[in-house]
C-alpha cells in the first residue's frame, strides 16, 4: 500500500531542525510492508496544511500526519483536519484520562492549556500517546485513512510501531518488502555503476538497485516486493541471495560488509564477532570515530578509549610520539600517524587501534600539504600500516567524514579481508 507522509513546522522549512521523522517513518514502514510514495514538508500555515491533506487524500490509501499539535497557538493540526473532514472539535475522554495520568507523574498541575490537549475531532479514532500528551488521532473514510501524529521524534516513533503500523497491518492488506544492503568501499560510484551493468539489467523485475553514496561509501540496497504470503517471501529471499552471489562475482574486491547501514556499525559488528578491542588516537577527526562507535550499544565490550591528540605536546605526552618525528616529518606525515596508533594500542591496552593527522581545512594548508591531506594509520599485533589520502576540496565536515569512514574501512579490512574475498 502506497503511502503519503506530511512533516508540519516553519522550524523544518526553515532549517532550524533536521526532519528525522520522515526518514524514521519512511524505513518502520517500509520494513511493515508499505510503500513511500512521497514526503512533503510544509510550514505553521493553514492553507498550506490542507492543500498538502487534501492532495496526499487524492493519490494514496494511506496518509500520516506529524507536528502541530502541542498546546501552543501555532499548532493548528486539529483546526485544520475539523475543516477536512467536516467535524468539530470535543473533548475526548481517553485522551484526558491520558494527559492527567502524565501531568499527575510528573507533580504537575492540569492547566486548561494542557486539557486542550484533550480536544480532538469528533469523528476520530484516539490512539493514545503513552509518552507524551499529544494523541495521536485515526481518521477512516471510505477509500483511504489519515493518521495525525505528534512531531517530537522519541513519542511520534513510538506511536508508530506500537499503535499506527499494527493498526495499518489489521486493515490493509500489505505485501512483503525485503531490503539487502551491500557496503563497496575504494569505487565511485560511475565506476561501479558500469562494473555491475549486466549484472543490473538481469536483475528480476521484482527487484530494484538504488546507489546511495555517502562521504568515503557507497552502498547498494536491493529492495524486492511480493505478496504477502509466505512461499513468496521464501522465494524472494533466494532470489535477492543468488543476486547478491552475482554482485560478488563481478564487484567482490570492493565489497566491504553486508546488512548494515554503515561503516560504524559494521565495524562494531566486526569487533565484537572476533573479539578484538580497539583505541583511536585522533587529531584532524576530533573524536568523531570514537564518536561513531561508541552511539553503538554494546560498544564497551570493545572499545577501550580514545585521545583525541590535536596538539603536539599531547601527541608527545599522551601518545608517545617521538619530538624527534614531530621535528623532522611534522605533525601530518606517516611517521606520526604510525606513532600515533601504536602508542595508542600500547598505552590504552587494545588489540587493535586507528589514528589519524592531516588537514581538514578550509584554511591551513601548506603547497607541500594542502588542505585534503590526511594520513591514516591501523595498528595491530601483526604490525602497524597506513594510507595517504588527498581529498579535493576544502570542506572541513565533509573530509573528517571522509576520514572517518576510511579508516573503519581499514580497520574491518584489516580484521575480515580474507573472508570477504572468499564470498560467497
Amino acid at each position: 500500500m502506497d503511502v503519503s507522509i506530511i512533516n508540519i513546522g516553519d522550524e523544518l522549512l526553515l532549517g532550524q531542525v533536521v526532519n528525522s521523522n520522515a526518514a524514521t517513518m519512511g524505513r518502520m514502514l517500509t520494513e511493515g510492508g508499505f510503500e513511500v510514495e512521497s514526503v512533503l514538508t510544509v510550514g505553521d500555515s493553514r492553507e498550506a496544511i490542507r492543500q498538502a491533506i487534501d492532495q496526499a487524500l487524492r493519490q494514496s490509501r494511506i496518509v500520516l500526519v506529524t507536528g502541530g499539535l502541542g498546546p501552543t497557538k501555532d499548532d493548528i493540526t486539529k483546526q485544520v483536519l475539523c475543516e477536512c473532514f467536516n467535524s468539530r472539535l470535543v473533548e475526548s475522554k481517553v485522551a484526558l484520562e491520558n494527559v492527567r495520568r502524565i501531568f499527575t507523574a510528573r507533580g504537575f498541575e492540569l492547566t486548561p492549556v494542557n486539557r486542550a490537549q484533550a480536544l480532538v475531532p469528533e469523528c476520530c479514532e484516539v490512539l493514545n500517546n503513552d509518552l507524551g500528551t499529544a494523541p495521536c488521532m485515526w481518521f477512516h473514510t471510505p477509500r483511504s485513512v489519515l493518521a495525525s501524529l505528534p512531531g517530537v521524534p522519541f513519542e511520534m516513533e513510538w506511536l508508530m510501531q506500537n499503535r499506527v503500523i499494527p493498526k495499518l497491518q489489521e486493515t490493509f492488506q500489505t505485501g512483503t518488502i525485503l531490503n539487502k544492503n551491500i557496503l563497496t568501499q575504494g569505487i565511485g560510484e560511475s565506476f561501479l555503476s558500469d562494473l555491475i551493468e549486466p549484472w543490473e539489467l538481469a536483475l528480476p523485475e521484482n527487484i530494484r538497485l538504488a546507489y546511495l553514496p555517502t562521504a568515503g561509501m557507497l552502498k547498494l540496497r536491493l529492495t524486492g516486493r511480493v505478496q504477502n504470503i509466505q512461499s513468496n517471501r521464501i522465494t524472494l529471499k533466494n532470489q535477492i541471495s543468488e543476486a547478491v552471489e552475482g554482485l560478488y562475482k563481478l564487484a567482490g574486491q570492493y565489497i566491504i560488509g553486508e546488512d548494515c547501514e554503515t561503516l560504524a556499525e559494521l565495524a562494531h559488528s566486526t569487533l565484537l564477532a572476533h573479539s578484538l578491542t580497539l583505541a583511536t588516537a585522533e587529531s584532524c577527526t576530533g573524536g568523531a570515530i570514537a564518536s561513531a562507535l561508541t552511539a553503538q550499544a554494546g560498544a564497551s565490550a570493545y572499545f577501550r578509549g580514545g585521545i583525541v591528540a590535536y596538539s603536539n605536546e599531547v601527541k608527545e605526552s599522551a601518545l608517545g610520539v617521538q619530538h624527534s618525528t614531530l621535528a623532522a616529518h611534522g605533525a601530518v606525515s606517516e611517521e606520526t600517524v604510525r606513532e600515533m596508533a601504536e602508542g595508542a594500542r600500547r598505552r590504552l591496552g587494545a588489540d587493535y587501534a586507528i589514528a589519524t593527522t592531516g588537514i581538514a581545512g578550509p584554511d591551513g594548508g601548506t603547497q607541500e600539504k594542502p588542505v585534503g591531506t590526511v594520513w591514516i594509520a591501523v595498528s595491530s599485533p601483526s604490525g602497524t600500516h597506513a594510507q595517504l589520502l588527498q581529498f579535493p576540496g576544502r570542506r572541513r565536515q565533509q573530509n573528517i567524514e571522509r576520514t572517518v569512514n576510511q579508516a573503519l574501512a581499514m580497520l574491518i579490512k584489516d580484521i575480515t579481508k580474507p573472508s570477504i574475498t572468499n564470498k560467497p
